[in-house]
């Protein structure tokens, strides 16, 4: 019988999702994207505060439920069973994204297919002629949200890295992302350049820069942590 071992080097999914939870600040109002950015509000340590916003009209949204718990009419906007926190507030749709367009969002977390080294975000359409419609409210939030922090994976099905030079996928935001955490590394983006801020167990900075289709700024203590080994 064989044995797999998941993300042996770098972290999982779920990781991200715990990386992000632990940096985020206590008290902030925090919007959550669809697929990896919604696992972020399993893991806020216990002593923290951090009030959830889904666009589709909850403040207040807690962990998922336990299975066989939930409650069909309370999903968020990816359409997703939740909980709400005791002190949650429901309201229209409209009023929610009045939140988002007046600045009330500290951080917005979001997936991504690409992420330039200036963070500009493409996250809603590969271009393809028969791709969604339109951004929906993705362009509304990178626009209104204090911060914007990405979620993904380092690179495509495909091995194709989603941190470039430019984006060449339709853009959802201009300059919008500060940072970015992934599989491989969580990374700062600002002043046209990709910044190393904690490398993933693991890996390599090789690896890391080989994956990454633009220039990082690599610390000094990362140089030489990886020199010594």
């Amino acid at each position: 019988m064989s044995t797999h071992v998941e993300n042996a080097a770098g972290w999982s999914r779920q990781e991200i999702a715990r990386m992000i939870a632990r940096d985020i600040p206590d008290g902030s109002y925090v919007n959550l994207g669809i697929g990896m950015p919604e696992s972020v509000v399993n893991h806020i340590p216990e002593d923290r505060e951090v009030i959830f916003h889904t666009e589709n009209g909850l403040l207040g949204m807690g962990p998922a439920p336990e299975p066989g718990r939930e409650d069909p009419e309370l999903i968020n906007a990816g359409k997703k069973h939740v909980t709400a926190v005791a002190g949650a507030a429901y309201f229209h749709h409209a009023d929610s994204f009045a939140m988002i367009r007046g600045g009330h969002i500290d951080i917005c977390i979001l997936g991504a297919m690409q992420v330039s080294q200036s963070g500009d975000l493409a996250n809603w359409s590969m271009g393809a002629a028969d791709a969604a419609p339109a951004v929906g409210g993705a362009m509304d939030l990178v626009a209104g949200a204090k911060q914007v922090i990405v979620a993904t994976q380092h690179c495509t099905k495909s091995g194709a890295p989603k941190l470039v030079d430019k984006i060449s996928l339709p853009a959802t935001g201009l300059g919008v992302v500060t940072r970015v955490y992934t599989d491989l590394a969580i990374l700062a983006v600002g002043n046209g350049a990709f910044e190393l801020l904690e490398l993933a167990p693991g890996v390599e900075l090789k690896t890391l820069q080989d994956k990454t289709g633009a220039p990082i700024v690599i610390p000094a203590k990362y140089s030489a942590e990886q020199a010594a080994v």
